[in-house]
């Protein structure tokens, strides 16, 4: 017989009568404080848990925190930046010496000349022309359009959103959806129609009508940005190196340096 054989064969009477229970209940007072310590130590856990769970998300919310409006009634830009505060790019003169030509721009009337390349105008109310937009993330613009043919050339806004009203004339326009869709989203207008192009897309505006056309546009952004595709990439300065524009078209070389060459027009 091998020995834990004959500890299992032993009979446990053999002890003193108080000895088995005492050693019982030891035991199980042991075994209770065991499952009490796991049982507080599991809740200490969760509770440490808990804490970092919520400190975490207000460390979240405070990394995020922001307020999307201004903080003060308006932030007049100025250039001078003697007495001035920085504020979304603008430089801000003193509220008390705000005066009424620091929101007011006149000539939205007048029509844009559109003799040029593309036979369009844009004549833009953006904080460079108004300073009490500042901070108010809001701008206009008047768009000029000679007869058929008179383009606003495929461009985008990259910090604006731009609702556009026709007030003279027809005009094609449209939208590109972003990768990897590229779905051409367009519409006729005709005077009183509205349309708006999303932030960030390429859209353009083309006058098919016989007559001159003019558009109004409000967008979501004090300076909302443009980019016109054609001249940022066939414009930029110093130049694109052709091999890139050569291999991103799937042009010959040549052509894209004859591009290159070209006067690209701005019609802001």
């Amino acid at each position: 017989m091998d020995l834990f054989s004959a500890l299992l064969s032993i009979n446990i009477h053999a002890f003193k009568p108080d000895f088995l229970p005492l050693k019982k209940q030891q035991v199980l007072e042991q075994l209770n404080q065991v499952q009490e310590s796991r049982l507080l130590l599991t809740t200490m856990k969760g509770v440490e848990f808990l804490v970092a769970l919520v400190l975490l998300t207000l460390a979240t919310k405070l990394a995020s925190a922001s307020d999307p409006g201004p903080l003060q009634d308006f932030c007049v830009a100025l250039n001078d930046t003697k007495d001035g505060v920085f504020v979304n790019g603008k430089f801000c003169k003193d509220p008390t010496l705000a005066v009424p030509e620091d929101f007011f721009l006149p000539g939205l009337n007048i029509p844009g000349n559109t003799s040029n390349p593309v036979g369009s105008k844009v004549t833009q109310a953006t904080v460079e022309q108004i300073p009490g937009l500042n901070t108010l993330g809001i701008s206009l613009v008047r768009i000029d359009f000679a007869p058929y043919g008179g383009l606003n050339p495929p461009h985008t806004h990259p910090r604006g959103t731009e609702i556009l009203v026709v007030v003279e004339g027809t005009l094609y326009v449209g939208f590109v959806t972003s990768n990897p869709d590229n779905r051409l989203i367009t519409k006729v207008l005709y005077p009183g129609d509205v349309f708006v192009f999303p932030v960030g897309l390429i859209h353009f505006q083309f006058n098919i009508g016989n007559t001159n056309a003019v558009a109004f546009a409000a967008l979501s952004s004090q300076n909302p940005g443009v980019i016109t595709i054609a001249n940022a990439v066939f414009g930029s300065h110093p130049a694109i190196n052709p091999d890139v524009l050569a291999k991103a078209f799937q042009l010959d070389v040549n052509i894209v340096k004859q591009l290159q060459s070209r006067f690209w027009w701005d019609n802001n």
